[in-house]
């Protein structure tokens, strides 16, 4: 037995009833939407989008890292998007833990990921504006493309635009 038997269990039963979806692989109402992994977020529900209207691109904190810089760049320029909205967190573990705190942990099982940075959260609204100005300056993306955060509050439901 595999620890992902269920998964594919669930899949089988997903693909018995699948219809072609007619979907590109472009975005559909030009959005990329970079979240949080925080499995609390479904990025489509709360926006009002569908399957297929937007990427979504989702890692630890919604951070911009340059992997996300990269992947926005081939959004924009192969993939339809001409706006971005960044929509960190409440209540995000990025923000509960230092890298100082994963190092030690992972340390604790032996693990030396001292190499790595994880980009943890001091500040929620300092890293939402150096994430914003990151995405707005890079020299990759297009000068004046559509980019704005918000927060999605976890326990609410709701965004809150972000001033930035």
């Amino acid at each position: 037995m595999s620890a992902f038997d269920d998964l594919y269990e669930a899949n089988e039963k997903f693909a018995a009833s699948f219809g072609s979806s007619g979907l590109t692989g472009r975005a559909a109402r030009g959005l990329a939407v970079v979240t949080c992994m925080d499995s609390r977020i479904d990025p489509l529900g709360l926006l009002g989008l569908r399957p297929g209207d937007a990427k979504i691109l989702r890692n630890a904190g919604a951070r911009v890292t340059d992997d996300v810089l990269r992947t926005l760049v081939l959004a924009v320029y192969v993939l339809g998007v001409e706006r971005v909205l960044l929509m960190p967190h409440t209540d995000c573990g990025m923000a509960k833990v230092s890298d100082a705190d994963v190092h030690g942990l992972a340390a604790a099982r032996g693990v030396d990921t001292r190499s790595l940075d994880f980009h943890t959260i001091l500040d929620q609204d300092d890293a939402l504006r150096h994430d914003l100005t990151r995405i707005r300056t890079t020299p990759f993306l297009p000068q004046g493309m559509p980019v704005a955060g918000a927060i999605y509050d976890v326990r609410t439901g709701r965004l809150q635009p972000s001033p930035h």
